[in-house]
């Protein structure tokens, strides 16, 4: 039997481009009288993690394409911002007024490659034009803080960093991973069995994602400013065959997804 409990760090700090997201964390959890502990899973919202990395873009840099100016007018969107959107995917998987569903350069299929606006500093002029970015490497920013943690605090912890994405089959966002880094992202219970004793064939469990999710109830999505969430109990397992770890078994193959 699993108790998990996950509490959100208060009065996190405004997040600027250079901050250390573990240091942060660190004083954080001390300011609040707690202290992390050895397997406790960190999950981290992916917006602190690209505005300390500076992956700001001001899209009056960006000089939009042939492709970008005619997708603009089927979408409505400013043709710069669809350039930005094509600039950060492999493809174009769907499109429909207001909204590009692409293959972000990462792999994960999402609306409008990640690109985002809301709960970032705008000022004046800036209102429209300023941008947010995916992390360039999610895994490497998770193992980063991963290791500093384990450097300052001589403990071993999970790392998540979730971002808000939407799915082919249901309504509304949900909180998944899009960078791991101390834990299996995908559990495998392939050839265990069920309580009747009867083999399981096909049963994975996408654990990474499901923490994610739990963790993106306590942040909220609105002004609730809790962009990092500790969760206690869940005793995270760091894969041991490298082609396991990060975020990649999460991701279904182009040939596997029945939805494109």
């Amino acid at each position: 039997m699993m108790d998990l409990r996950l509490f959100g760090l208060r009065n996190f700090p405004m997040v600027e481009p250079g901050d250390d997201i573990a240091s942060l964390i660190i004083a954080s959890v001390s300011e609040m009288s707690e202290s992390i502990q050895e397997d406790d899973v960190i999950v981290i919202a992916q917006k602190i993690i690209s505005k300390a990395e500076n992956r700001y873009l001001d899209l009056r840099t960006v000089e939009p394409s042939e492709e970008a100016r005619i997708l603009s007018l089927e979408v409505d969107k400013d043709p710069r911002k669809v350039q930005a959107v094509l600039n950060e995917s492999n493809e174009l998987v769907r499109k429909k007024r207001g909204v590009l569903i692409v293959e972000h350069k990462l792999g994960f299929v999402q609306a409008n490659a990640g690109i985002d606006q809301s709960n970032i500093s705008h000022d004046g002029d800036d209102d429209d034009y300023t941008c947010l970015l995916l992390p360039l490497n999610p895994d490497l920013s998770a193992e980063n803080i991963r290791e500093i943690i384990k450097i300052r605090l001589g403990i071993s912890v999970g790392v998540i960093i979730n971002d808000s994405l939407g799915r082919a089959w249901r309504n509304g966002s949900l909180g998944l991973a899009i960078g791991v880094a101390g834990l299996t992202a995908l559990e495998d219970y392939v050839g265990k069995t069920d309580i009747y004793g009867r083999e399981l064939l096909v049963t994975q469990v996408a654990a990474a994602d499901e923490l994610a999710a739990g963790a993106s109830l306590v942040m909220g999505q609105t002004t609730e400013k809790t962009p990092v969430v500790l969760v206690r109990g869940y005793k995270p397992r760091d894969p041991t065959d490298k082609s396991l770890r990060g975020v990649q078994p999460l991701i279904r193959s182009k040939e596997e997804d029945l939805f494109r």
